[in-house]
């Protein structure tokens, strides 16, 4: 087998990854199942105890299907689980350490395709509660323009509602 094969397959996964990681995020987690883990995100007076959240779950449930894969799956499924664990180490640094700066020294992204992403989900988390969110992917973010035209026609900011936006976790 080539090298373009199981590439392809890392690569294709990847981009499948963030499809399904858009839909558990947005009618999962968002949703009336997922929500009393993900809360824990979103509130910014949560109990963050060691700096985990029960948001982290998710992440521990994904590792667990990938560490399956590896370790049941042989051919094609094995160049799947590398995918997806690519996918977790870009979600990872995006979401956790860029986003959330989850890590021991503070950048933000001043401009590029970084800085949407940062202030895409930093709009995800303008809202109060599960309702009414925008940007539920991790590495694509819809243009900033259209995000913000979403929020102001919900009502659903933070602000609207006479609260102070979510600060930086």
């Amino acid at each position: 087998m080539s090298w373009l094969v199981p590439l392809a397959i890392v690569l294709a996964t990847v981009v499948a990854m963030e499809l399904v990681a858009y839909s558990v995020h947005r009618w999962i987690m968002h949703g009336p199942l997922g929500w009393g883990w993900h809360k824990s995100h979103h509130d910014e007076h949560g109990d963050h105890r060691g700096g985990f959240e029960k948001n982290d779950l998710y992440g521990l449930i994904f590792a667990a299907i990938t560490a399956g894969l590896f370790i049941l799956a042989s051919g094609w499924l094995w160049w799947v689980a590398v995918g997806m664990s690519v996918y977790g180490v870009i979600y990872l640094l995006m979401h956790d350490c860029l986003v959330h700066q989850r890590w021991p020294f503070r950048a933000i992204p001043r401009k590029g395709y970084l800085r949407r992403v940062y202030q895409a989900h930093k709009m995800h988390h303008a809202v109060e509660g599960r309702d009414g969110c925008v940007s539920f992917g991790f590495v694509y973010a819809p243009p900033l323009d259209r995000l913000k035209d979403q929020l102001r026609r919900s009502g659903a900011l933070k602000r609207d509602a006479g609260k102070a936006p979510a600060r930086d976790r």
